[in-house]
């Protein structure tokens, strides 16, 4: 392949004195989409038509789709790169963990041909991957610093592996219309996609070192296996009975007819024995399983239909393989500490009588069994270390739980008792920092409120302001602080008044005091009646809502050299001089009201409402030149965390603080954290999407931890059927 290097060096003696922005580097990707699909043509020639022929390969209808291709590699080509510029652009962030691929909730949902993609998809990307693991995680860090993170993000990258076996699926897909020639084309064409992918990773990587590029560092050092996002998971589990066609059948409740009365399941045999009948052709496990001594029924022979009891026989057999899966996986989780996991263990027998008898533990979330593994598993989450205060608190009730759950015979309503019961226990424990945080977050709420209440106030100002020679810093002071003073005092008024205290009222006196082409008779002696009245109205506002009045100085200053140069008409030529220096000043100096005023993303926060809330303000929690960057290149949609996200939060000592997102307000401009001590940390979204784009922030647990441990069963399971199929 043609060095990629040469599109980017050569037009400067110093090659950093241009360095590539992330669309440069998109774009030598794309102008090399023909040249990559033309290596896998001519890949694909070899094999099936060239010397170095694969015998799976050799059937007509394959030999004539690749002659097919190669016709038109033009064609193929340039399919190629418009599939490639769309998954590049539209295709958005995924997780770096493959869950794009497949979600256990989800699979219930897939039809055959949604299975069958999956699969498709599943091989190719192993195949790329295979061919790229040594070069992608250099050219992952170089790209995520060129996107504006400190940290490697690979699921972020637009140039990931997954992008281009997407793009070549959808190709095949459009030039190939056999779906079984396409299938058996995919895993080659990918290999051979790798391959060459593997050359364009390494010599961009190179390109931008040279360039300048700085990688960016792993989140928490270097990824280990069994941490979340790994794909190291224990040998037991790569052998198992579960395939993707069986755990979907098992989450429909094909192999579970007891979950419906007897009589109707007669109805839903004839399906599920043909199913049967090819399991047992394709896995000798389960014949191995179903050869098992089992008095409840005989042992079913392939070339006869099994009896009824034999079904549900094996769904319980792909129950517990779930279940022991899922246990298997919580145990590997590096989040959870040692001694939770010991009575999650003591806990799996009873959840396994329990998914035996309802099978709606596997399809059904609000299944009791599967909330108490939830509850238990998310407050876990609060305690990174044993020693944390209320570890040992915590885990009393855990094991109180796991001990009634071993020594009794339960169902699924006992188990809701005692989910009752554990909640009941944390509640009272955490009621003095419930107390403290709901507090807190209606102040929140208020400050939102009263941000937009604002906004429209200031809208209504600037149009009262249009056409007139009004000074810029009155303008910023009308966009900005008073608005809020206006909105609180509305808000905070018993009656319902529109202008409780008439500070609405004042506006139209303070444009009128301060145009600059005004000349009116009597001007003078209507200011001198008007001024004190009209400074203490906006002195007594600001101190009401608590503006900080350090922010408010320079606007009276300048406020009061107008009036004064106003008061002698002309007379005095000094006073006249002050005034305009003054408005000059003012007008010079940066916006003391742009974090509150009419265009900011961020509400006002005043200062007994940030105390409650323990509001960090973006000056406090970065330094300044990062903060005058960082918004340029926060990811849209950094602060899409959802309600019981557990993050560590980057403090002022350098030390990580875990959190958990406990509320937010309902237009989701402020976010509050609480911490296990029941301290609340709220921030702006802006704040928070710069902190996350800065590592300062990092999600602990984005979903549940046994949603989590349950998709890597379902992931298992495609492994399986990769292996399973042809």
């Amino acid at each position: 392949m043609a060095k990629l290097l040469s599109l980017g060096l050569g037009i400067s003696e110093n090659p950093t004195a241009l360095q590539p922005s992330l669309n440069d580097c998109i774009e030598v990707a794309l102008n090399h989409a023909e040249l990559l699909m033309s290596h896998v043509l001519k890949g694909l020639e070899a094999v099936v038509l060239g010397p170095r022929r694969n015998a799976a390969l050799q059937t007509q209808p394959i030999r004539a789709a690749v002659e097919l291709l190669l016709a038109r590699p033009d064609d193929v080509g340039r399919q190629f790169r418009a599939d490639l510029t769309r998954e590049t652009y539209y295709s958005g962030g995924k997780d770096d963990n493959g869950a794009e691929v497949l979600r256990f909730e989800d699979l219930k949902l897939f039809e055959d041909a949604d299975l069958d993609q999956s699969i498709e998809i599943a091989r190719a990307q192993q195949e790329v991957s295979l061919a790229v693991d040594d070069v992608l995680p250099a050219f992952d860090a170089r790209i995520s610093t060129l996107l504006g993170w400190r940290t490697v993000q690979p699921g972020l990258n637009p140039l990931r592996p997954d992008v281009f076996v997407r793009a070549l699926q959808a190709c095949l897909a459009t030039q190939v219309v056999d779906a079984r020639v396409r299938e058996s084309l995919i895993a080659p064409a990918a290999g051979l996609l790798g391959v060459n992918l593997r050359t364009v990773y390494r010599e961009l990587s190179e390109w931008l070192t040279a360039t300048g590029v700085e990688p960016a560092v792993p989140v928490g050092g270097l990824v280990q296996a069994g941490q979340p996002g790994t794909t190291g998971t224990s040998d037991r589990m790569s052998r198992t009975m579960l395939t993707l066609d069986r755990l979907r059948r098992l989450l429909a409740g094909d192999f579970h007819p007891a979950a419906s009365p007897r009589r109707d399941f007669l109805h839903t045999v004839p399906a599920s024995l043909v199913a049967l009948q090819d399991l047992k052709q394709v896995d000798a496990l389960v014949q191995r399983l179903e050869q098992r001594p089992a008095p409840e029924a005989p042992v079913a022979d392939a070339a006869q239909p099994p009896a009824a009891d034999a079904i549900p026989r094996l769904g319980h057999q792909l129950g517990a393989e779930v279940v022991r899966l899922m246990f298997d996986n919580l145990a590997q989780d590096a989040r959870l500490l040692a001694p939770l996991k010991e009575q999650l263990r003591a806990m799996e027998p009873a959840v396994q009588r329990l998914a035996r008898e309802d099978s709606r533990f596997f399809s059904d979330r609000t299944h009791p069994a599967r909330q108490l593994l939830d509850v238990i598993t998310q407050r876990s989450l609060a305690f990174p270390s044993e020693t944390d205060e209320g570890w040992q608190r915590f885990m009393a009730t855990v094991r109180d739980a796991a001990q009634w759950l071993t020594g009794k015979v339960v169902d699924a309503d006992v188990v809701g008792e005692l989910i009752d019961h554990l909640q009941a226990e944390w509640d009272r424990q955490d009621k003095a920092s419930v107390a403290r945080n709901a507090e807190a977050a209606r102040a929140l709420e208020h400050a939102e409120r009263r941000h937009l209440l604002a906004q429209a106030l200031a809208t209504e100002f600037e149009g009262l302001m249009d056409g007139l020679d009004v000074p810029e810093f009155v303008r910023d002071f009308l966009r900005g602080a008073w608005p809020q003073v206006v909105a609180q005092a509305r808000l905070t008024a018993l009656d319902d008044a529109t202008d409780p205290y008439g500070y609405r009222a004042v506006v139209d006196d303070l444009i009128w005091s301060v145009q600059k082409s005004t000349s009116r008779r009597g001007r003078a002696a209507r200011l001198l009646q008007m001024i004190p009245g009209l400074i203490g109205k906006l002195r007594d506002g600001l101190a009401r809502s608590g503006y900080p009045p350090e922010l408010t100085a320079s606007f009276f200053e300048g406020l009061g050299a107008l009036h004064h140069a106003a008061l002698q008409a002309g007379r005095d030529a000094a006073a006249q001089a002050a005034a305009q220096a003054a408005a000059d000043a003012a007008e010079a100096a940066p916006s003391q009201f742009a974090d509150s005023g009419l265009h900011s993303v961020d509400p006002w926060v005043a200062g007994n409402e940030a105390q409650e809330s323990g509001y960090l303000g973006a000056d406090s929690v970065m330094p300044a030149d990062a903060a005058a960057h960082a918004d340029e290149h926060a990811p849209v949609g950094a602060a899409g965390l959802v309600i019981g996200t557990w993050v560590e939060l980057m403090g002022g000592d350098g030390q990580w603080l875990r959190v958990q997102l406990t509320w937010a307000t309902p237009h989701g401009t402020l976010f509050m954290f609480t911490s296990p001590a029941g301290t609340a940390h709220s921030m702006s979204r802006r704040t928070l999407e710069r902190l996350r784009a800065q590592g300062q922030v990092r999600v602990v647990a984005g979903r549940h931890v046994v949603d989590e441990a349950l998709d890597l069963v379902a992931r298992a399971a495609l492994r399986n059927s990769l292996s399973d199929k042809p």
